[in-house]
């Protein structure tokens, strides 16, 4: 979602912090902005269209300076809108922003007693020029300001409810940058003569590759050639702290899109790769292959709970499928923005799992942490990010190798993902002495043989692209699927809906007859996932249903399923039929599709309208 970008250096750093934002548009956003201490003063550029418009106008405008602040900004609080645009300037009561500012402020997150503090602000003669929650937090900075902005937002922060990764200057103390972490993501780099913040590493790739990854509470004063990290003691008061820097590589994908016209299709295409450097140094079945001593907690419990949201979710949904079939063990499967706002029985027992491309997904960090206080200790999660919140928070992780995802639409994420489940599957079977040695050398030959039958299922790309020309033209969908497969319908949907903007809704085909067969007409696309598998007959029936109410077919059926082609029934046939593993075959045409039909409807695939790729506000 919203990205922060910040330095003190001793050369202009306009460039570092433009850069830093392009490398960050990948999360997502619908406004930006920077502003320098330039001359004595605080100058800003704002913008609602795209990174490359703001570079032009602070080029235009003249606007450079060696401190500084930028931001990318995904709406929560008023409208995209220039006035709503960070970064928000206080210049005290009864003054003028727009003219004069002195603190300059940046946020990640939400304010939820923003109100509270807008009222109090106001009653004390301060201006204000947005809608935003985020101005509230300059103005009570520089309600605090008394010659120490290190001593102002350490004040302030006290004050404010939720979640915020902040970073602010001062007009009066050039050369010196505060940032402030809670429930957002913040990491400080660390380079010669000079120091940089950014809510993500990858802004400061080709800048620096010391990085320091801030904890919950941290406070950092950036100056040049130091830097000092506070927190919070059990007194409440502030206190020096040591955070460890990481050498991180980090690398711009921003040139990398090579013979692809998007990067959702590339990274569709990467998904082989991916797949296999998942899977890479696998070797065998242990627990161990998610942490020393896995398996004596694996041993212990006797429940799994997963907690995701969106993608991830679907990815949990399927797994329950796995985790019961195989491994026998009682499977719940949570959207984290909802549990932990409800009663719910905790047990000890339970294997909390969550599943997050980013790692920092808000909801998700935020439901571990209430499984956890209801005493449930054991936590692992399935991550593409090896150095992000989640993992640090969990105590035990299997870290996908999916790369840098840059298509707000996860693709190679989700596929990684399931790969990851399926080695917790098999390693929690093997402990509750239900995988022989002779299974799992074939669960091991069926996964390192994935690569190649994903590679198999990209081929049928021009039969998708066909069928895209169809689909441009509709402006709603059905999905079907059953068993281990409704979870797939349910992501096919999620695709089409999220980047071609055509309504899209997803049922176990058992259930038309019991509503959504009102929608089927001839003009209402129904995508059906077919595989070879125990449930094929029924579904075979769910698809007469919809042919006998002149509802149009779209079946993606394994070689092996006898269904044919006839008007009102379109067939692409899948390669091969995997087994338990097919719902990682199926997910890719249904990629494919959702990519190919926003192409044909013009849309913007990579940054669809009001999406974020990583959320980190709940």
């Amino acid at each position: 979602m919203c990205g922060i970008v910040g330095a003190v250096s001793t050369r202009n750093i306009v460039p570092i912090l433009v850069e830093g934002l392009k490398r960050l548009e990948y999360r997502g956003y619908d406004s930006c902005g920077v502003a320098v201490h330039q001359g004595g003063e605080l100058r800003r550029a704002r913008s609602t269209s795209r990174v490359a418009e703001l570079d032009s106008a602070v080029t235009q405008d003249g606007i450079d300076g060696s401190t500084g602040i930028a931001h990318t900004r995904w709406a929560t609080h008023g409208a995209p809108a220039v006035h709503n645009a960070h970064p928000h300037f206080s210049a005290g009561p009864g003054l003028d922003t727009v003219i004069s500012g002195r603190i300059a402020l940046v946020h990640n997150g939400i304010i939820e007693n923003h109100d509270q503090l807008r009222a109090e602000l106001i009653q004390r003669g301060y201006r204000f020029d947005s809608q935003t929650d985020t101005e509230v937090i300059a103005h009570l900075v520089h309600f605090h300001y008394d010659g120490d902005l290190l001593d102002a937002v350490q004040r302030a922060l006290p004050q404010l409810r939720g979640a915020y990764a902040v970073a602010v200057f001062c007009r009066d103390e050039p050369q010196r940058v505060i940032g402030a972490r809670h429930g957002s993501p913040l990491i400080l780099g660390l380079g010669e003569g000079e120091n940089f913040l950014a809510s993500d590493a990858m802004a400061l790739a080709g800048v620096t590759d010391q990085i320091v990854y801030l904890e919950e509470g941290d406070v950092v004063d950036l100056q040049l050639g130091k830097v000092w990290i506070s927190a919070l003691d059990a007194g409440g008061r502030y206190q020096p702290v040591e955070r460890p820097a990481r050498t991180v590589l980090l690398h711009s994908v921003a040139a990398e899109l090579g013979p692809y016209r998007h990067f959702m299709q590339k990274e569709i295409f990467e998904q082989p790769r991916a797949i296999a450097d998942t899977l890479d140094g696998v070797t065998g079945i242990s627990p161990e292959l998610f942490g020393d001593g896995a398996h004596r907690v694996f041993k212990d419990i006797d429940q799994v709970l997963i907690l995701a949201c969106g993608t991830s979710y679907y990815a949990g949904s399927v797994a329950r499928y796995w985790l019961e079939a195989i491994a026998g063990i009682p499977t719940t499967v949570e959207i984290a923005s909802e549990y932990r706002y409800r009663h719910s029985v905790p047990n000890p027992r339970t294997l909390v799992v969550t599943i997050t491309q980013s790692g920092e997904t808000a909801d998700t960090l935020a439901a571990v942490k209430h499984a956890r206080s209801l005493g449930m200790p054991h936590t692992l999660t399935i991550c593409n990010v090896a150095t992000s919140a989640m993992v640090r928070e969990c105590a035990f992780n299997y870290i996908t190798r999916a790369g840098t995802e840059i298509g707000v639409a996860s693709t190679k994420a989700f596929t990684t993902q399931l790969v990851g489940l399926y080695l917790l599957t098999l390693a929690l079977a093997q402990v509750r002495g239900r995988l022989s040695d002779a299974q799992e050398a074939l669960q091991l030959k069926a996964l390192r043989h994935l690569p190649m039958a994903v590679q198999s299922v990209l081929a049928l790309e021009p039969q998708v692209i066909a069928w895209s020309e169809d689909f441009a033209r509709k402006e709603n969908a059905l999905f079907l699927g059953r068993g281990l497969h409704y979870p797939i319908a349910l992501e096919g949907a999620l695709k089409l809906k999220e980047i071609s903007y055509i309504h899209a809704e997803a049922y176990p085909a058992g259930e038309l007859k019991h509503g959504p067969l009102a929608l089927v007409t001839e003009q209402m696309p129904v995508v059906t996932v077919a595989p070879n598998d125990e449930l094929l007959e029924k579904l075979k029936s769910n698809m007469q249903e919809v042919r006998a109410r002149g509802g149009q077919l779209y079946v993606f059926a394994d070689s092996d399923t006898h269904i044919q082609s006839e008007p009102g029934v379109h067939l692409i046939r899948m390669p091969e039929h995997y087994g338990a593993l097919s719902p990682i075959l199926h997910v890719v045409p249904l990629q494919l599709l959702a990519y190919h039909t926003a192409c044909a409807r013009g849309t913007d695939v990579d940054k669809p309208r009001n999406l974020a790729k990583s959320v980190t506000v709940e």
